[in-house]
């Protein structure tokens, strides 16, 4: 960033990068990897059954006509695979089928972000095509996490430091807690702060004390039982294979245990979220009718955390 030393610039990048999957599109437990393309029937692939590949996934794509989420699942897996250049085409194929979702908007800007910064050591660190994508994102949702974040980026990078961190802890403010990106979204908030000397402790005391009582972040890992961390740090140096295998066991034993746990509204937000990062809004929508279903008392707070992932 200019007018900052070394170490705040590679600092700076190195935080904010830290929330990039997300986000949202979310992150910590999840990420980009795909398990369907949202057409096999509603159980999930149990633990190490193989997904489909890029090439089923790219036809599904090319011969989906009008419907976008065969481009956004493409986008998912190559993203996941690190063609970022790839997967931000495959999203703006996405995004021209479908121009109201935004957090295939928010996912193109993501990719875009990436695909500058893998291209040159001197590449835009917010290319102006990946600005636009975060701006569409929250004009379409004004909660969208991850174009928030990014924006949120934009202003650090500009220099409005107390800017970025205000807006970053507004999000914190309405992320749930224990949610995946939590952790590094508050990394970034100290980082940022850390160097441009700016307290943040009691703002972010502040933020997260807020938040809807009720769903402490401890008792959301528990509810959720997601990966430790050393299981995320882990999942980064193994195969391919091994990771969809990982992730699939994850979703299916959520989605088991919410079977004869269906009082667990903290388990069927982390199913939604789950069905968001894989690209199975569909299936996403159908966690949220059976979460309803099975607590109709709840259905404005699930249908408020729903809103927030952008599950309508």
């Amino acid at each position: 960033m200019a007018g900052q030393t070394n170490e705040a610039g590679a600092g700076s990048r190195a935080g904010w990068v830290l929330l990039g999957v997300a986000a949202l599109l979310a992150a910590g437990s999840i990420g980009y990897n795909v398990i369907g393309t949202g057409d096999e029937p509603a159980e999930v692939a149990q633990a190490g059954e193989a997904g489909p590949t890029l090439e089923e996934l790219r036809a599904a794509a090319e011969a989906s006509g009008d419907d976008a989420e065969p481009w956004a699942a493409l986008g998912f897996a190559l993203f996941a695979r690190e063609d970022y250049a790839g997967a931000a085409e495959a999203y703006a194929e996405a995004t021209a089928i479908d121009g109201d979702a935004a957090v295939l908007f928010s996912a193109l800007g993501e990719a875009l972000l990436y695909a500058e910064d893998a291209g040159a050591p001197d590449a835009d660190p917010m290319p102006a095509r990946a600005l636009a994508a975060f701006e569409r994102a929250v004009e379409l949702d004004p909660t969208d996490p991850r174009a928030r974040y990014f924006l949120g980026v934009k202003k650090d990078l500009d220099g409005d430091h107390e800017g970025a961190i205000a807006d970053w802890l507004a999000l914190l403010s309405d992320t749930p807690p224990g949610a995946p990106w939590e952790a590094n979204l508050v990394q970034t908030i100290r980082q940022i702060g850390r160097i441009n000397e700016i307290d943040t402790e009691q703002r972010i005391a502040a933020a997260t004390d807020g938040r809807m009582p009720g769903m402490t972040a401890g008792a959301a890992a528990s509810s959720v039982r997601g990966p430790t961390a050393e299981q995320v740090v882990a999942a980064q140096d193994m195969s391919q294979d091994d990771r969809d295998a990982m992730i699939e066991g994850m979703v299916a034993q959520l989605e088991a245990r919410l079977e004869s746990e269906p009082g667990d509204l903290d388990g069927w937000v982390m199913l939604m979220r789950s069905r968001i990062n894989l690209g199975e809004r569909d299936r996403a929508r159908t966690a949220l009718e059976r979460a309803i279903a099975a607590n109709p008392q709840e259905e404005a707070e699930l249908r408020r955390q729903a809103a927030m992932l952008g599950i309508g």
